[in-house]
């Protein structure tokens, strides 16, 4: 349950912040086609909300109410610090030699000057980050996305980003750690954080949350993945 946790977390958090695009509405039908296993897949979701609404939400709000926002934001900060690493690979991955030489600098920088990660000094020096996962490389490298598939604890997905979470896991340090306490602490304080980030960013879900959430990730992960240069209907 450990990377599901976060892979769920962040999947719908990219969602999320697709959420409020214009073309959302005309993604609808495209979507409804790329879902032939809507029955299974409303089921599954149903056990990751239950999930969420009892342990997942609680536990992040419990979080937010004792913790100072300069750690808060110092802790997320770090945690993404550390997907620079997934950041940098799939840049190359992809052949985007500006990403890379920018995200290495951002974890170099962030790294040293900003206390492991805590102070996010690369981007007020004007480096921003990017945000890439080997979904998106196997999508730049002509994969289709397959159908829409919502996974246990993971969350929303396609076949071609379930296929995408093996190469991602490659990039987390988690699986290099030895001392088991250690790296249990740091993947709980990840899960919670990244939940954390996301209790706002849930108040833009309307109406069935299920087709809301499939869109919004549909669309997302398009967009990702051409890298913007979507064609609209218009």
């Amino acid at each position: 349950m450990r990377v599901i946790a976060v892979d769920q977390a962040k999947r719908l958090g990219r969602s999320l912040a697709c959420a409020g695009l214009v073309l959302l509405p005309i993604m609808t039908a495209i979507a409804e086609d790329q879902d032939p296993w809507e029955t299974f897949n409303r089921a599954i979701f149903r056990f990751n909300d239950t999930l969420d609404t009892y342990f997942m939400k609680p536990v992040a709000k419990g979080y937010q109410a004792i913790a100072p926002q300069f750690v808060e934001d110092g802790v997320h900060n770090a945690y993404r610090n550390i997907g620079e690493v997934g950041n940098l690979a799939n840049d190359l991955l992809q052949v985007k030699f500006h990403d890379a030489g920018v995200d290495s600098s951002r974890l170099l920088l962030n790294t040293t000057i900003g206390v492991l990660g805590f102070v996010d000094v690369a981007t007020r020096m004007g480096l921003n980050r990017n945000d890439e996962d080997f979904g998106q490389t196997l999508g730049a490298w002509g994969v289709s996305s397959g159908p829409y598939v919502v996974l246990p604890f993971f969350g929303p997905s396609t076949v071609r980003d379930t296929g995408g979470l093996i190469g991602d896991t490659f990039t987390k340090p988690y699986i290099y750690m030895n001392n088991t306490t250690a790296k249990n602490a740091l993947f709980a304080g990840e899960v919670v954080d990244t939940r954390a980030s996301l209790l706002s960013a849930e108040k833009l879900i309307t109406g069935d949350r299920y087709i809301f959430i499939r869109n919004a990730y549909m669309q997302s992960r398009e967009f990702k993945a051409q890298d913007g240069k979507v064609e609209d209907d218009f």
